[in-house]
């Protein structure tokens, strides 16, 4: 049975940094692509970013050259890095193994 499990979210001031990880368990990890999202408050959940099993990655526009995403095939672990955030990062943010199973999310909060 695949798990995902996200950690490492939490309140931090705009223009702070904050690194995101997702553990698969479950699954033959490295074959599979591995996306993030987020679900802003009262808002639709959206596409952030994504890993191929290749390595080869994808971002939305609004996080291009603030976000990272990155992969580690032998701790089956995916890891988002954010760095200037804004009050707009604010939100759920839920990563998704290979186009099927979602984690319960973790938190963001960007303010002043």
């Amino acid at each position: 049975q695949v798990q995902v499990v996200e950690s490492g979210g939490g309140s931090v001031q705009p223009g702070g940094s904050l690194r995101l990880s997702c553990i698969v368990s479950g699954s033959i990890f490295s074959w599979y692509p591995v996306a993030w999202y987020r679900q802003p408050p009262g808002k639709q959940r959206e596409f952030v970013a994504s890993i191929a099993g290749s390595g080869s990655t994808e971002y939305a526009d609004s996080v291009k050259d603030r976000f990272t995403i990155s992969r580690v095939n032998l701790e089956k672990t995916v890891y988002l890095q954010m760095n200037r955030l804004n009050p707009e990062d604010t939100g759920v943010y839920y990563c998704n193994h290979n186009n099927q199973y979602w984690g319960q999310g973790t938190q963001v909060t960007v303010s002043a």
